[in-house]
């Protein structure tokens, strides 16, 4: 953040001593400064929920405390956990998402049940024997503490997470603690509401594919909603993002997982996720995963790239020894959902008599319907797919007007 804002610094000082003698550009100058130098204090201003120790540390007083995290929960560069016991908090467990406590597993891969190396803390897996922890894990905790960075994304499993935990801490009379953070992508609302048809974990709750909410305001809605089972009686308590709105184009200090390692991939996820369940690479096993699409038989793009296995990123990639030819998306400014690539696919493997999407099941899953699997069948353009959900995306805005915490 700080590059972009010394850049346009610099050439303030430039233009400034160019042409300060002209009133005009001397009055243009002072305020595009004030603008910036405004922006950049509100950016630099951000305060997660997690580094907002005043709200939050007198309610876990007494308490005993189950941490739901990962790599991304850290209070001014120090993990969460080693926070918790600095001030003397009792941290009993940890449920650790998918990629595991430290982010440092691939997506899909089983987690076993573990212990932090450095503080003791049992570590129980979410993404291993079971994905929604069991009473017997529960018994000698008070209350769970959410605290993971998300992407805004259904199917990125984070959400999921939360969703069953809550469940899980409703089911055993817990309280239940979101510290929020930025979405990356909390400008878009896009894409199919999930059918409940379609439900699973890469799809638990029913909100469009990019849904353009803080995981704090989710949990806001998952409850006012009622969509937990059960009677509905859990105690949440939500610290939002302070001087935080959706004007602000939020840069994740630490990446959320092992194959969104940079913000291109986070912006261009939403829109490649569904390839998953194809025959195109996404550029899994190769320095920009989630930046590419390509196939290694069906020319997709000019970009020839090899996947290869890499450890604790992508174990067994895609076309993994093939050379893939593939449309380079790095340096792309598409956000949100389009589904023009996907149509491009599509008809390039018609074109030659392949079929593209060879996990059908998955592939509606990911989508939360079938209506974009058939209507590419169909050979339908990007938008008019795109018109078959506008008005349930509408309502949705309207549903979720009551559980929001930032402007928008």
């Amino acid at each position: 953040m700080r590059g972009w804002r010394h850049t346009i610094l610099a050439s303030f000082v430039f233009l400034s001593r160019n042409f300060v003698r002209q009133p005009i550009y001397s009055f243009l100058i002072l305020t595009i400064s004030i603008i910036t130098l405004t922006f950049s204090w509100q950016v630099d201003a951000i305060q997660v929920g997690a580094e907002r120790g005043d709200k939050y540390l007198p309610l876990l007083k007494g308490k005993r405390v189950g941490l739901v995290v990962n790599q991304s929960a850290r209070v001014h560069g120090q993990h969460l956990l080693d926070y918790l016991l600095d001030h003397q908090v009792d941290v009993a467990r940890i449920f650790a998402p998918e990629h595991g406590f430290r982010g440092d597993r691939g997506a899909g891969v089983y987690i076993n049940d573990g212990k932090d190396t450095k503080t003791g803390v049992p570590i129980v897996s979410l993404y291993g024997a079971n994905k929604k922890p069991k009473s017997e894990q529960l018994t000698d905790i008070d209350i769970l503490v959410f605290d993971i960075q998300d992407v805004g994304v259904r199917f990125y499993t984070y959400l999921s997470t939360m969703f069953l935990t809550m469940e899980a801490a409703q089911e055993n009379g817990l309280s239940y603690l979101v510290l929020d953070r930025p979405n990356p992508n909390i400008a878009y609302v896009e894409g199919p509401v999930l059918d409940n048809h379609f439900r699973s974990f890469v799809g638990m709750v029913p909100v469009p594919i990019l849904h353009g909410m803080t995981l704090g305001e989710l949990a806001r809605m998952v409850v006012g909603e009622k969509w937990l089972a059960g009677d509905g009686s859990l105690n949440l308590t939500v610290v939002p993002v302070a001087q935080y709105s959706a004007q602000h184009d939020y840069v994740l200090p630490i990446a959320p997982s092992p194959n969104l390692p940079n913000q291109q991939a986070i912006y261009l996820y939403p829109s490649l996720c569904l390839f998953e369940a194809t025959r195109v690479s996404v550029g899994r096993g190769s320095d920009f995963p989630f930046q590419v699409f390509g196939h290694d038989q069906i020319q997709l793009g000019p970009l020839a790239f090899t996947p290869r296995a890499i450890t604790g990123v992508a174990a067994n990639p895609k076309l993994q020894g093939k050379v893939v030819y593939a449309t380079d998306l790095r340096h792309s400014e598409q956000r949100g959902l389009s589904l023009g690539w996907l149509v491009q696919a599509q008809a390039a493997f018609a074109q030659h008599g392949k079929v593209m999407i060879n996990s059908p099941s998955f592939f509606d899953k990911l989508a939360g319907t079938d209506v974009v699997r058939l209507a590419l069948a169909q050979g339908l353009k990007a938008h008019q797919i795109d018109a078959i959900w506008q008005q349930e995306v509408q309502t949705f805005k309207t549903r979720r007007l009551p559980y929001l915490l930032y402007e928008r």
